[in-house]
């Protein structure tokens, strides 16, 4: 008789940031997305429409992304100072 195993353990969804370049588990990272209209927001859900890239939850990361325009070449848009502050005080926030 064969032996009866339980149910498969789940696959968790990894990420990579793109500030410093660590694969994550999903929920562990923000995803900043750049809407079809070409907004810039962070999507608290993950579900948003539109091109996302996904960032650690450290100001440290973000900064990083921002410095080496990892983010910009990510979502494939300029991305302006005034869009990243708000992120970090979003970020803060959380």
């Amino acid at each position: 008789m064969p032996e009866q195993k339980g149910p498969k353990p789940r696959k968790i969804p990894m990420r990579m940031c793109v500030g410093c370049r660590a694969m994550k588990p999903k929920k562990e990272l923000v995803r900043v997305v750049k809407s079809p209209l070409g907004a810039v927001s962070l999507d608290r859900i993950g579900k948003m429409p539109g091109r996302g890239a996904y960032v650690c939850r450290d100001a440290a990361c973000l900064a990083r992304a921002q410095k080496q325009r990892q983010l910009e070449r990510a979502l494939d848009t300029p991305i302006d100072a005034a869009v990243f502050e708000s992120l970090k005080k979003t970020m803060n926030d959380e």
